[in-house]
């Protein structure tokens, strides 16, 4: 029997075909899936993808942006095209990173990083780096957290403390199969990730992305999130960030985007969604692609002379 595919296929969900594909290598050897998009010699924009999912998440910017931008993506390891791995750790997540920068990016080029939910951690645990230090001129951070996750998740409609936390922790680190996509499981995942007003071809992408990924890989981050603690490498992302959250993010809620808009060293800008969920760049994408074209306008492409005006 075949097995289905882990994406919608047509649509503006539809993951494009990249130009190229590589395979980075991280410092432990762990092997990285690794698409590019658009002209090798157009502003660079790297897309780190969140918790259980893949390069397809980011589908529509990808479209959006290739025309006139290099798009690197990548699949976090365990998840999309990355083998399996059991080093997860906020580390590992950051060796990642520097390691698809070194490979998908010419010496001295430099990109905007965007990074959503686990992929915002990932750019967080990678700021002190040097190598990230060195190839990125700015970041966004969408729906996204350094610490107190599963404590400041709403998902399940309890008061917050120590009850809530524990069952939490037993949901999101749970082994049990998540599949198949039907109304059931539809409903679900926009409980969980998305607003109330997400459209039906929105679920549909997002949980055809979520359900494919391998459940061990999904226990296994799930505990390591539980207990991440990058505070201290908030304040190590000195390059320009923009923060974005949905205002009804039951897994990310609105506190942790106010919390490091706070606490970031360089954050031009706060962005606070009413009425959309965790899945911003599915829920939002043209205002996510935006965010994205602004920092590369400002921070990558040559000041416009007067003469060139």
């Amino acid at each position: 029997m075949s097995r289905p595919t882990p994406h919608v296929t047509s649509g503006p969900y539809a993951p494009p075909v990249p130009v190229r594909e590589l395979t980075a290598r991280s410092a432990d050897g762990a092997r990285l899936h690794v698409e590019l998009h658009g002209p090798e010699d157009a502003p660079a924009v790297v897309l780190a993808h969140g918790w259980t999912c893949s390069t397809a998440f980011w589908a529509a910017q990808i479209r959006a942006l290739a025309a006139d931008h290099r798009v690197v993506a990548y699949d976090q390891r365990g998840h999309g095209r990355s083998p399996a791995d059991p080093r997860c750790s906020a580390e590992a997540l950051a060796d990642d990173l520097e390691a698809v920068l070194a490979t998908a990016l010419a010496p001295g080029r430099r990109a905007v990083v965007a990074g959503h939910s686990m992929g915002g951690m990932t750019v967080m645990a990678a700021a002190g780096r040097d190598g990230f230090r060195e190839r990125t001129a700015a970041a966004l951070l969408c729906s996204t957290g350094s610490g107190r996750l599963v404590a400041e998740s709403t998902v399940l409609p309890l008061r917050p403390g120590r009850l809530r936390t524990a069952l939490t922790g037993r949901v999101l680190g749970s082994r049990a199969p998540m599949g198949p996509v039907n109304p059931v499981g539809r409903a679900v995942l926009k409980y969980a990730t998305m607003g109330p007003g997400a459209a039906p071809h929105m679920v549909e992408a997002g949980a055809r992305i979520v359900f494919a990924c391998p459940r061990g890989a999904r226990a296994a981050w799930s505990h390591t999130l539980a207990t991440l603690d990058l505070d201290a490498a908030v304040r190590e992302l000195r390059v320009p960030t923009v923060v974005v959250a949905g205002g009804r993010d039951r897994l990310t809620p609105p506190v942790h985007a106010h919390a490091l808009a706070a606490a970031l060293p360089h954050c031009t800008g706060l962005v606070e969604l009413p009425g959309v969920g965790h899945m911003t760049p599915v829920e939002v994408p043209d205002l996510v692609t935006e965010q994205i074209r602004a920092l590369v306008d400002t921070h990558l492409r040559p000041a416009r002379t007067e003469e060139s005006a």
